[in-house]
Parts: structure tokens; sequence; C-alpha cells
């Protein structure tokens, strides 16, 4: 009897530790990218970005598969994703790019992270009605390490000009159905 709730006690807080688990996760992946975009290491960044988007789909999925959702859940995803999907892809951008044009690269990099953080706040307090308002930040943050990795395809003024259009896209009023 003791053994069987000292069990199902220990099942219950793991199982309710899951998603930020994943979430972490996210958010480690999203720190080393930084350092090694920083140290120099671009393409392994860009492709620690990606797996910090793998986890992003995998901490959400797991919270609703297991009835885990929580407010303080919520909170720690959007902290997380301004890391690994604004912080991130923007520094990977700007140091990979767009760093030529010197200070309006400057302005548009810390835009697109502010633009990132508006519309993360604006989720978190909008009603759950099935469709996100505005471009989710891991969308926007996987384009954007896509635009560094189709660099030598794409002219780095369209590249700003596209870092540019996600920004906006981000805080604008368009809805998009969430999947």
């Amino acid at each position: 009897m003791f053994l069987s709730q000292v069990i199902d006690n220990t099942v219950r807080k793991l199982k309710a530790q899951t998603a930020n688990a994943l979430t972490i996760l996210n958010l480690s992946l999203g720190s080393f990218a930084i350092i090694n975009i920083i140290e120099g290491q671009l393409q392994l960044g860009a492709i620690l970005i990606f797996f910090a988007a793998l986890a992003d789909r995998f901490d959400g999925m797991a919270a609703r598969k297991l009835g885990i959702e929580s407010e303080l859940g919520k909170q720690l995803d959007s902290m997380c994703d301004i890391i690994s999907f604004g912080v991130a892809p923007a520094l990977l951008i700007y140091l990979g790019v767009i760093n030529e044009f010197g200070a309006p690269a400057m302005f548009f990099t810390v835009f697109y992270i502010a633009c990132g953080a508006f519309r993360l706040a604006r989720f978190n307090i909008a009603e759950n009605d099935g469709y996100f308002s505005g471009l989710p930040i891991t969308a926007a943050g996987c384009f954007t390490t896509i635009l560094f990795i189709a660099k030598s395809y794409i002219p780095s003024p369209v590249i700003l000009f596209i870092l540019i259009v996600l920004s906006f896209m981000m805080i604008s009023n368009y809805r998009l159905k969430k999947v």
C-alpha cells in the first residue's frame, strides 16, 4: 500500500515535469546555439536552432497528451522561445549575413528580437481560440535560420528585407490556424 502510493506520487511528479523538461531542453539548445554562433561556429548554431524547434514542438505536444498544461509551462515556454527563436536566429543572421550594413543591421536585429518578444507576450495574454495572431516566433526563427543557410543564393540586402518583413509579420494581426 505505502510503496504503491510512493510510486504513484513519483510517477505523477515525473509526468508533471515532462513538458517543462522539454522546454528547458529548448532553452539549452538555443543557449548553446548562441554560444556557438559567438564562437564563430555558425553552422552548428543553425543546427542547434532546428533541434530547439523540435524540442519546442514536443513540449506542447507532451503537455497536451499528458494533460499537464499549466500557466507556468506557458510562461516558461515563451521565455525559452525568445532565446531559441528570437535571440539565436537574430544573432546568426546578423553575424553571418547582414553585419556589413552596420548600424541599420544592428537596429533591425534588435527590432526582430523586440517584435518576437511582443508577439510572445501578446500570445500569453490572448484567449485560445484555435488561431495564432501574427507569425509565431518559432516559424520566424526557423525561417531566419533557413535564410542563413541560403545566404549563398540570396543577396544580403534581400535577407535584411526579409528579416524586416518577418519582424512585422510577428506583430501583425494576421491570423494563422494552430496546428
